[in-house]
């Protein structure tokens, strides 16, 4: 078996993240399974960053605590993350030779100099002594390279590739030659890779957004920047925001105008855009915006991973009104479910959010290429409506009305007020229960079609961990592990958080031994919310708030017997 995770790591400043880039881009043609994570701090110059891949000869879902192999930039990455090595690890480092047949010298920018002039290519170096250490030839890698940097400059591209050959050569000289054994498996794996955030921003452009806007907040912005650099490929206009409260007015305006639109945040951007949420839902509009967590309150630590907003977006914005909540636990999913999000939001005429987080963000993975040729959404539009048009009728069932656009021979009112069923203001008793009764129908609609729980492991498990959102990776991984080691597990992951399906998720629940909820916070807002809605009376819980991501060991052993 194959399991192979390579830490990069230095300051903020130094190229970790292009180090890494490099990597994974010239391992993506080597048929392995590959997955990244990003471990980094809220500065511009500076601190500690870690870049994490993985490289296995099966599918990966989440990182891992111990690393194979430390790249460190610095002394300090050295000595801090050391200790972070399985026994007998390998640390490939720019410091002088030792006693030590785990330490790995490599003076990747006196090297990258000697050769070009440059210390700029010293990632290319590094990254060619780590295919070395894989034992893999640099044919795929100066590939990469060549593809990566052919188009701007034949001479950056011969730069890299030669210090990419020389630093694979500089191990394979010094003995080091396939240290990590990592032979390739005899299956290709093909496809691309995509990171959480550019799956969204491509889900996004292939349902059909036209219209994007954000004030920039990480860990959100990466979607927005990608749909900001793929503006003109796929028709959509981009606008930065002077604050979220901007935003997500631009937003309804726009879906009031038709136009397939979103908007990026974090927790404390979409504080700010709680009353225009309430909006959406007063004037029935298809609002989608995606939150992008972090761990709060306030500032809290912009660059670290939370699952903290849940019960934030099931409450956010004054009054009641229909809402869908949709949370990815895959990169994959994140295509798909933002898909999802934007043609519930249009069948329904309601707000709809989606709940990512930093670790879903940055992870990159190999995963199949993303069906690009998707049909964009149903708007779901009248565009014959005439002049008898009223754009709140009340229909027979559901508490969706036809909805027409400015523009053709209907005259489409919307109102912040309460109002009638032309959408004019009004103070009708009455018309206020009829119009609020017709906005809630369409929960129990949504209900209807909403996504089951996906169950992973053994029908007959004792043991069931139950999670939502990106916890997907880590705890698939702790029930392999369980289950291999004799236990019996599985799992139950929700990918829609709003509204839930009941007797769905109860048919799952019967018959377990032990049930515990895993989630990326203090005070197990999912596990509440089972409990409100009445599908779980009692659970234990397994929870983690430092700002890191569970691991699949981590919650293994946490688990207990």
């Amino acid at each position: 078996m194959v399991d192979v995770l390579i830490r990069i790591a230095g300051e903020a400043g130094q190229g970790v993240v292009t180090a890494g880039n490099t990597l994974i881009g010239g391992l993506s043609g080597m048929g392995v399974h590959l997955l990244s994570t990003q471990s980094y701090m809220s500065r511009i110059r500076g601190g500690l960053n870690w870049y994490d891949i993985r490289v296995s000869d099966r599918e990966c879902f989440a990182g891992r605590e111990q690393a194979d192999l430390l790249v460190s930039f610095t002394n300090t990455a050295r000595e801090v993350l050391s200790g972070s090595l399985i026994p007998g690890g390998l640390n490939l480092h720019d410091g002088e030779a030792s006693d030590s047949a785990n330490m790995i010298p490599l003076n990747a920018a006196k090297l990258a100099k000697e050769l070009t002039g440059s210390t700029l290519a010293a990632n290319s170096v590094a990254a060619g002594a780590v295919f070395s250490l894989l034992g893999y030839p640099s044919d795929a890698l100066c590939g990469y390279l060549e593809k990566l940097f052919g188009q701007k400059s034949r001479e950056l591209a011969d730069a890299n590739t030669k210090c990419a050959r020389a630093g694979h050569e500089c191990i394979k000289k010094a003995g080091f030659w396939e240290r990590l054994h990592a032979p390739l498996p005899s299956g290709s794996v093909i496809g691309h890779i995509w990171s959480g955030a550019a799956a969204l921003g491509l889900g996004a452009a292939t349902a059909g957004v036209k219209f994007a806007t954000a004030y920039p907040m990480s860990p959100s912005t990466a979607t927005f920047a990608w749909l900001a650099e793929h503006s003109d490929q796929y028709g959509i206009l981009v606008e930065q925001a002077e604050d979220e409260i901007a935003a997500v007015n631009m937003v309804c305006g726009a879906t009031y105008a038709g136009v397939p639109a979103l908007t990026t945040t974090s927790g404390g951007g979409f504080a700010l855009m709680a009353e225009g949420l309430s909006l959406a839902g007063m004037m029935e509009l298809p609002v989608v915006a995606v939150i992008a967590q972090r761990p709060g309150p306030a500032t809290g630590m912009p660059t670290r991973t939370a699952q903290q907003d849940l019960q934030f977006a099931l409450r956010a914005g004054h009054g009641e009104f229909p809402r869908a909540i949709y949370a990815p636990g895959t990169v994959q999913q994140g295509y798909q479910l933002i898909r999802t999000a934007l043609q519930t939001a249009h069948w329904y005429q309601t707000p709809a959010l989606l709940l990512t987080d930093q670790f879903l963000q940055d992870m990159e993975k190999l995963v199949p290429v993303f069906p690009e040729t998707d049909k964009p959404i149903d708007r779901c539009l009248d565009l014959d409506a005439g002049a008898e048009y009223q754009r709140y009728r009340v229909p027979a069932t559901g508490g969706v009305s036809s909805r027409a656009i400015p523009g053709g021979k209907a005259l489409v009112v919307v109102d912040s007020d309460e109002h009638d069923t032309a959408g004019h203001l009004s103070e009708d008793f009455q018309a206020r229960i009829s119009q609020q009764d017709k906005r809630m129908a369409k929960l129990a609609a949504m209900q209807a079609e909403a996504l089951p729980p996906e169950y992973y492991g053994p029908d007959t498990a004792e043991l069931l961990l139950i999670c939502w959102g990106s916890s997907y990776g880590p705890v698939r991984e702790a029930v392999d592990a369980l289950n291999t080691s004799g236990r019996s597990a599985a799992m139950l992951h929700a990918a829609q958080i709003w509204p839930l399906t009941p007797d769905a998720w109860k048919l799952r629940l019967s018959g377990r031994r032990r049930i515990c909820c895993v989630e990326g916070n203090q005070t197990a807002q999912f596990a509440a919310l089972l409990r409100e809605t009445g599908i779980l009376a009692q659970a234990e819980t397994l929870l983690r708030y430092d700002g890191m991501p569970f691991t699949g060991a981590e919650i293994a052993e946490r688990i207990g017997p």
